[in-house]
């Protein structure tokens, strides 16, 4: 029997960077709304049309959260902005975010904070000494700066956004830690005696690649949620809500060696 394996493929949408296919399925609902309306259907036969088209297309895109925010943009936005609001504002508000958060940030992770007391645990499981370096790569505005700060109060902190905009008001709200705006994945992690990640599951390995590169043998990658895959955890702590809390430690290999873990 022979295989197809075009017919295995992800689907076209799924295949598209995210958001992408987000801001794609939005706008397209838009447009169908906008188009029935002038054909002269009744609105809220329209919407709801649009709104099963946004739904349909969602069904093709990867991972039940994502699924979740295409199906729910049109209707969101149009029950916020009411019947007599035209959609240009909607797709005026997806540039503003576009500007303060690139497709570029959203490919390593969508803008989900760390809750407050996410990383309490920490303290405890694996203290540090005074002034230890710790680094939240990707610290959108501060929520896991200031949640690294109530686990470890006496650390040093840094924190390193792509997003322009993001990174200065991180640097506004986190007064107690060293912000500055740049790529987490060319800046080197040298010199830190811990990396934080709340990433998603497709950059984990990524991130282990590069902390057993630039890391010291003994230094720790903690990650809120997803697992380095293939790797054996140090510990695995409870966040809260459910959700894990997974510490690694970089082993005492060679480069070479650590790549290919």
């Amino acid at each position: 029997m022979t295989v197809n394996t075009h017919d295995l493929r992800p689907p076209a949408l799924a295949r598209l960077p995210w958001p992408l296919p987000a801001l794609l399925v939005w706008a397209l609902a838009w447009a169908g709304f906008v188009a029935v309306v002038q054909a002269g259907l009744q609105g809220t036969w329209a919407w709801l049309l649009a709104v099963a088209a946004g739904a349909l297309c969602a069904s093709r895109v990867r991972g039940p959260w994502r699924r979740a925010l295409v199906a729910a943009g049109f209707p969101l936005s149009s029950l916020a902005l009411g019947a007599t609001a035209p959609a240009w504002l909607w797709l005026a508000g997806v540039a503003v975010l576009l500007l303060a958060y690139p497709l570029r940030a959203w490919r390593d992770a969508p803008f989900f904070p760390t809750p407050q007391r996410a990383l309490q645990a920490l303290g405890a499981a694996l203290p540090l000494p005074a002034g230890a370096q710790v680094l939240d790569a990707g610290c959108g505005l501060g929520h896991g700066l200031r949640a690294l700060q109530l686990a470890w109060p006496q650390a040093r902190l840094h924190g390193l956004e792509w997003s322009a905009p993001m990174a200065a008001l991180c640097r506004w709200r986190c007064g107690f830690a060293h912000v500055q705006r740049g790529d987490m994945w060319v800046q080197a992690w040298t010199g830190f005696d811990v990396v934080y990640l709340f990433q998603r599951p497709e950059s984990m390995a990524r991130a282990w690649t590069k902390a057993c590169a630039e890391m010291a043998p003994g230094t720790h990658l903690v990650s809120l949620e997803f697992v380095v895959p293939g790797v054996a955890p140090l510990l695995r702590l409870d966040a809260g809500g459910g959700r894990p809390l997974w510490v690694y430690r970089v082993p005492a290999l060679s480069t070479k060696g650590r790549r290919g873990r």
